[in-house]
């Protein structure tokens, strides 16, 4: 049977070199039983790596003072409303995900509202996510990305991680060097004899300017990577994680432009429904698809996965740096003048 794969293998050779020569190669075919050199490893070796494996990216950090501005609550509804500390009940804020802004408390109770208090019994303190996205200078020699949770890279790809492995924190950014896929699936080359699979890694992929995107600065948003790009002309900027719509009330796709902003805006929907919610003062809104917006979230910090009701979730940080950098893109003194462009796609299909 080895013969025949063997002759079979071989039969395009046979017909252009000398008869001796073909009978030779035989001869080794059969002893050697057809055997073929081992494969080199995937990926990159240690001598083709950079000196350094991190990506050439500036972290945007986190400002204690923005993030603290406010005291963010949680209530575990329903509850209340009173006119003042154990004063006269105003309304009933009803169960959901409900979020306050608390102003100081008197005794037992907690001010929410100028004339409205509520028991602190039925508060939870928020603290928004120090997470932030990078400035990019230029473009990357590798592409890069951000890891979406703790994990052990594997030495090969499709392999189990070691068991004594090394850790790798959720958030850090990772150059991703080279790609196998085993599958169905990419696996990432991160370092010498390091791999991830691609449900663990969100990566940055720059896109074209879209056509009728019209202003100088724009954002592009990949639903599939879950990650957000400010771009100014041609060249990307920024770039940072978010979390999209779920699959219930998806983030549509297409070109569209910021027509309102506001540093602080209330949102709410769903109600009477299971999936209530009500959240004040949500920060750095940038409302571009009906109700649809990019903002700041400070109730979460699971960027890099779809969790919203449509809107474009960021963290504070990020949201407050793509707020700031959009304002030359609204003129109010220029009839019908449009925003910042915003175009939302998706580099795969989500799975």
């Amino acid at each position: 049977m080895k013969r025949l794969v063997c002759a079979a293998v071989f039969a395009g050779i046979l017909a252009i070199i000398p008869s001796g020569l073909a009978a030779a190669q035989r001869q080794v075919c059969e002893t050697d039983s057809c055997t073929k050199p081992p494969a080199p490893p995937p990926g990159l070796t240690a001598d083709q790596l950079p000196e350094s494996l991190a990506p050439p990216v500036l972290s945007l950090g986190y400002d204690p003072q923005l993030l603290g501005d406010r005291m963010y609550q949680r209530i575990a509804g329903p509850a209340p409303v009173l006119a003042s500390p154990g004063g006269e009940a105003l309304r009933e804020m009803p169960p959901g995900f409900t979020f306050v802004t608390t102003q100081g408390t008197e005794g037992d109770y907690t001010q929410v509202n100028p004339g409205e208090w509520i028991s602190t019994s039925v508060l939870t303190p928020v603290w928004p996510s120090t997470f932030s996205g990078v400035l990019l200078d230029g473009p990357l020699d590798y592409s890069m990305g951000w890891l979406l949770r703790y994990v052990v890279p594997s030495a090969a790809p499709g392999a189990e991680p070691p068991a004594d492995g090394q850790s790798l924190p959720r958030y850090e950014t990772v150059s991703l060097f080279s790609y196998v896929i085993v599958d169905g699936w990419r696996w990432y080359q991160i370092g010498p004899d390091q791999w991830l699979h691609q449900t663990d890694v969100a990566r940055i992929v720059p896109v074209p300017r879209p056509a009728g995107a019209d202003s100088k600065r724009w954002v592009s948003v990949d639903l599939y990577e879950q990650v957000a790009i400010a771009y100014e002309g041609n060249e990307p900027v920024f770039a940072t994680l978010v979390s999209s719509g779920m699959a219930d009330w998806p983030t549509n796709e297409g070109l569209f432009h910021v027509y309102y902003r506001n540093p602080r805006a209330p949102m709410s929907g769903a109600n009477a429904q299971p999936d209530f919610y009500d959240l004040e003062e949500v920060p750095w809104t940038m409302y571009f698809d009906d109700d649809i917006a990019l903002h700041g979230a400070y109730w979460h910090d699971g960027f890099g996965f779809r969790r919203s009701h449509g809107c474009v979730n960021l963290s504070i940080t990020d949201a407050h740096w793509i707020y700031q950098w959009a304002a030359p893109e609204f003129d109010t003194s220029v009839p019908e003048n449009t925003g910042l462009a915003v175009f939302v796609y998706s580099s795969g299909i989500y799975r």
